[in-house]
């Protein structure tokens, strides 16, 4: 007698990743291309600067740490805030200006010319972010976003940018994910001796 497989929730989600990953494939020669642009910044003496909101925040916090710090290989420690990180930063900035002004603030202050700013947003929609696109674009820095769905209307606003084909929020964060490993393994590689 035959059984017929049963689709739990995890290989739902499996397969939900495998599409959205299906339909990425053909970004990857741009994933490798901002991977180039960051190494480039960061041989010049520039820095990362990382945002994002809720999970997205936690992607922005993992790419700068991972800078600062080591991913795969001892190298140098390169330049990278994540701003996203300080709480007392946020909560002053959030109180005295608002939420829409968290990371343009930090932009203002810690961005130079030449810098990089990696945007992490699912949707696309953050008036935050899209705030920090424009001090970015004023202190003339560099603007990466990585976007999904549609890309919001972040679409077509940064230097560079990646929207992930895909509906799921999680899946694209997912996506997120392994695009940052492999910038941070490209990274690796130019600054390991």
């Amino acid at each position: 007698m035959m059984t017929t497989a049963i689709a739990t929730p995890t290989s739902v989600a499996v397969d939900e990743l495998i599409e959205t990953l299906t339909k990425f494939r053909d970004l990857s020669s741009r994933v490798d291309e901002i991977a180039q642009r960051l190494i480039t910044a960061l041989q010049h003496g520039n820095k990362i600067l990382t945002c994002g909101n809720g999970g997205s925040a936690a992607d922005a916090l993992h790419m700068a740490e991972e800078l600062v710090g080591r991913y795969k290989h001892d190298r140098r420690s390169l330049p990278a805030i994540s701003l996203a990180a300080d709480p007392t930063l946020l909560t002053c900035i959030g109180n005295d200006y608002g939420f829409d002004k968290l990371f343009s603030r930090q932009i203002e202050g810690l961005a130079q010319p030449g810098d990089i700013v990696v945007m992490f947003s699912s949707s696309g929609n953050s008036s935050n972010l899209l705030a920090a696109l424009t001090a970015a674009e004023q202190k003339r820095v560099v603007t990466v976003a990585l976007l999904g769905k549609t890309g919001g209307f972040m679409a077509g606003k940064a230097d560079y940018e990646i929207i992930v084909p895909g509906a799921e929020t999680a899946r694209i964060q997912e996506v997120h994910t392994l695009i940052l490993h492999s910038w941070l393994e490209q990274i690796d590689s130019a600054f390991t001796v």
